[in-house]
């Protein structure tokens, strides 16, 4: 067992949780990456400074992160561009059509117990297990 990886992910996990909750306090608005990406590609309004804080946060937590420890975080990903591609394409599109995202209906949404985020992070999650199975099991990916 890795403990440091394990505090890591739980940290991670309470940093998530509480810039959602902050987020929703301070901006009255949920923490959805891809309604807040999504309302910098619309005409400029009230929100758009702070969606626009909020997206440079993101992608400044990797150099953040070596700053502080002086190496990029440990990431391995074995799919292929084509692959990836696909996939982020399938993911917005999925999110359009389940009006949201995981950190909106996973993190916020069931946070507020709301019913269509539960029905949506459920729908995500048994997509989720079907991808892995025929991915792993069907199409011979190994483990």
């Amino acid at each position: 067992m890795n403990w440091a990886h394990d505090i890591q992910a739980a940290c991670g996990g309470m940093l998530i949780g509480l810039s959602a909750a902050l987020f929703l306090l301070l901006d009255g608005r949920v923490a959805g990456i891809s309604g807040i990406l999504g309302g910098l590609l619309g005409p400029r309004n009230r929100a758009t400074a702070g969606n626009a804080a909020f997206i440079a946060g993101l992608l400044l937590a990797g150099p953040l992160y070596r700053a502080c420890t002086g190496r990029w975080p440990a990431v391995h990903i074995a799919a292929s561009w084509p692959v990836l591609v696909l996939a982020g394409l399938l993911v917005g599109f999925g999110t359009r059509l389940g009006s949201g995202c995981t950190s909106g209906h996973g993190v916020c949404g069931l946070a507020r117990l709301s019913r269509r985020s539960a029905a949506a992070v459920a729908t995500f999650m048994i997509t989720a297990f079907i991808t892995v199975f025929v991915t792993r099991h069907l199409m011979g990916g190994g483990s």
